[in-house]
C-alpha cells in the first residue's frame, strides 16, 4: 500500500473542518425537522457533485465493477454511523456529542491490526490516548454523558472507524469519488426508505428527543432553511472526498490522531451559533491535542525515512 502521511493528514484535517460546519447546521434543524428529510435533501444536492467527480476521474466502470459488495458494505456502515451520530444531537450538548464521537481513533487503532495487519508501537497508542485525554480536559463532559443518547455517539464512532478502515483496505483499487458516490447514494435511498416505512407504520412521535428527530414527519421547509440544508450537500461532498482520501493515502495509525482537530471547531461553532462560551479547559485541552498531533506527525515522517 502507498503511504503519504503529510498528504493524508492535510486531507483529514480539512475534511474534519468542513464536516464540523455540517454538524452545526444539522443540530440547528434537529428541533424542527426530521433527520430523514435533512439527510435526503443533503444527499440530493450532493449527488450531482459526486457524479461529476466520478466522471472527471473516469471511474464509471468502478461503480459496477467487482467491488460493488465492498462499496455497498462501507456505505451501509457509514449510513449507520451518521444516523446514530445525528440522532444524538437533540438530546446532548454539541460538545458532549462531539467528545464521545472522538473516541473514533481508539476504535480505529484497535481494529487496524486485525483488519489491515498494521502493527502499532506503544508510542502510537500513547499519542492516541494523549489526544483522548485532551478531549476530556477540553470539554469536561458532565451529566450529559449519562444520557442514553451518549451511546449513539459511541456507536457512531465505532461504525465510522470501521468504515474508514474499509476505505484504507481497498483504497488502492477504488477512488474516493466512487466510494463517496456509493455512500451518498445509500444515504439518499436509506433516508427516503426509512421515512416511507415510518410513514406507512404511522410512527410520527416519540418521547425521547433523539427518536423524535428520527420519526418526526416531513414538512415543507422555508426557502432559507432549504438553502441551508442544501448547503450541507456541498459540504458533505467535499468532506466525503477529503476524509476518504485521507485513509486511502496514509496509514490509519498516522492520520487518526488528527481526527481530534475537530474538537477545536466545536467551541467556535458553539459560541457563534448556540451562545456557548469556551471554558479555560478548552485552551488546555487544545494544547494537549496539538501535542498528540505533533507526535503522530513525527512518527509518520520516521516511517517514510
Amino acid at each position: 500500500m502507498t503511504h503519504h502521511p503529510v498528504r493524508g493528514i492535510i486531507y483529514l484535517c480539512l475534511g474534519v473542518l468542513v464536516f464540523s460546519v455540517q454538524d452545526a447546521i444539522i443540530k440547528r434543524f434537529s428541533a424542527g425537522y426530521p433527520l430523514t428529510e435533512v439527510v435526503f435533501i443533503r444527499s440530493c444536492v450532493a449527488a450531482p457533485i459526486l457524479m461529476a467527480l466520478v466522471w472527471r476521474e473516469g471511474s464509471w466502470r468502478s461503480l459496477m465493477g467487482g467491488h460493488w459488495g465492498t462499496l455497498t458494505l462501507r456505505a451501509l456502515v457509514m449510513f449507520g454511523a451518521y444516523t446514530a451520530y445525528y440522532m444524538a444531537f437533540p438530546a446532548l450538548p454539541l460538545a458532549d456529542a462531539v467528545a464521545l464521537y472522538f473516541t473514533v481513533p481508539l476504535f480505529v487503532t484497535a481494529l487496524a491490526g486485525p483488519m489491515l495487519g498494521e502493527r502499532n508501537p506503544w508510542v502510537v497508542w500513547a499519542s492516541v490516548l494523549l489526544g483522548f485525554v485532551g478531549v476530556m480536559v477540553m470539554l469536561q463532559p458532565g451529566t450529559g454523558l449519562f444520557e442514553p443518547a451518549a451511546l449513539l455517539s459511541l456507536l457512531a464512532a465505532a461504525l465510522y472507524g470501521l468504515a474508514m478502515l474499509l476505505a484504507r483496505k481497498h483504497g488502492a483499487d477504488l477512488s474516493a469519488a466512487v466510494m463517496g458516490f456509493y455512500q451518498n447514494g445509500f444515504f439518499m435511498l436509506g433516508s427516503g426508505l426509512a421515512a416511507a416505512v415510518l410513514a406507512a407504520l404511522g410512527i410520527d412521535h416519540a418521547v425521547h428527543p433523539s427518536l423524535q428527530f428520527l420519526v418526526r414527519p416531513w414538512i415543507l421547509p422555508s426557502a432559507d432553511d432549504a438553502s441551508l440544508i442544501g448547503l450541507c450537500g456541498v459540504v458533505a461532498s467535499a468532506g466525503i472526498m477529503l476524509l476518504t482520501n485521507a485513509y486511502r493515502v496514509a496509514r490509519a495509525s498516522t492520520v487518526t490522531p488528527f481526527e481530534y482537530t475537530g474538537i477545536l471547531w466545536a467551541p467556535l461553532w458553539g459560541f457563534l451559533f448556540f451562545g456557548e462560551v469556551p471554558r479555560h479547559t478548552t485552551v488546555a485541552g487544545a494544547l494537549i491535542i496539538v501535542a498528540a498531533g505533533l507526535i503522530a506527525l513525527r512518527l509518520a515522517r520516521r516511517d517514510t525515512e
